[in-house]
């Protein structure tokens, strides 16, 4: 049965939280993509999420929830944890806490571990949502997994529209690339960068983060080393076009770009387009046609576009 499509109003939202107490699947826009909203607490529906995405059990789920008082409540805190969601909550950024025993949370939700991922979404569909359902919800992006994230409504009901039960559309996602995650070893160390510009986080910090991570078993979403692909194989770094390639542009010099992420070189509207680009490209593309990608600053939100841009050009599995 197709997703039912609801609007982001009272009514739109007293049915998504209905879906979700119901232990449906319900797609809702965050300010960096869509998210594959399940009840958290709710081994069911959570598995449900694994199996309408085909995402891989080991691979955890991002927690989103509607202020630090419920985040308290399922995860401990330290004091540079409390110092990063103050300055950084609501908004791209998500934590990587040890769980509280007894929190409820399903342990599909962690694949098993300790730890947890937590976001408070500064979005107003979103928070709307999840102040109506009342409870946590585990989020992936709402796309087959390993496909690139959606940043519209129509992306979802594209790639699992049959899948789950509905679609509340928000219209566009403003930031367009995930939320950037944080975890802690015992200091802050980068888990994926994102939506919030790593160079943010180190000045309110005081210092460098470090890197984590582990592709063979996540300990946070977006790890593994094939993700955010497009059916046609990318290729980076190309200044000019390959022959017979779609070149997708960035910046001035890109005239003959079938696309430009920002014509103006603006890294906020890049990642704000990169998805959707890619979308619109590999539509294009013909069969055994190559998407080349011209060169991408590395700092600030160009930091989290090259990430994803590399996973989406990694050797599929």
């Amino acid at each position: 049965m197709p997703a039912e499509i609801l609007t982001p109003d009272p009514p739109g939202l007293a049915r998504a939280a209905a879906h979700l107490r119901g232990g449906g699947l319900v797609a809702f826009p965050t300010e960096t993509v869509y998210g594959l909203g399940a009840d958290a607490t709710d081994d069911r529906a959570v598995a449900a999420i694994f199996q309408a995405k085909g995402r891989p059990r080991f691979n955890p789920l991002i927690v989103h929830l509607p202020d630090m008082d419920s985040a308290r409540r399922i995860a401990r805190f330290s004091a540079v944890a409390e110092r990063l969601a103050d300055t950084f909550w609501p908004g791209a950024l998500t934590l990587v806490l040890p769980l509280r025993p007894g929190a409820g949370i399903s342990p599909l939700v962690t694949a098993g571990l300790d730890t947890v991922a937590l976001r408070v979404p500064d979005h107003p569909v979103a928070r709307g949502l999840l102040g109506e359902f009342g409870g946590p919800v585990a989020a992936p992006s709402a796309n087959p997994s390993g496909a690139v994230s959606p940043t519209r409504a129509a992306h979802v009901i594209d790639g699992l529209g049959d899948a789950i039960a509905a679609v509340v559309d928000g219209g566009a996602c403003p930031v367009g690339v995930e939320s950037t995650i944080i975890g802690f070893d015992p200091a802050p160390v980068l888990l994926r960068p994102g939506g919030l510009p790593v160079e943010a986080i180190e000045a309110c910090l005081g210092e460098r983060l470090g890197t984590g991570g582990n592709t063979a078993k996540p300990n946070a979403p977006g790890q593994l080393s094939s993700h955010y692909a497009p059916g046609a194989r990318v290729v980076l770094d190309a200044a000019t076009p390959p022959e017979g390639a779609i070149w997708l542009g960035f910046g001035p010099g890109c005239a003959g770009a079938a696309l430009n992420l920002s014509p103006t070189g603006d890294l906020v509207e890049a990642a704000a387009n990169l998805f959707h680009a890619l979308r619109a490209l590999d539509a294009q593309a013909a069969p055994g046609q190559v998407i080349a990608v011209a060169p991408v600053p590395d700092h600030g939100l160009g930091r989290a576009i090259n990430d994803r841009l590399r996973r989406a050009a990694a050797p599929r599995g």
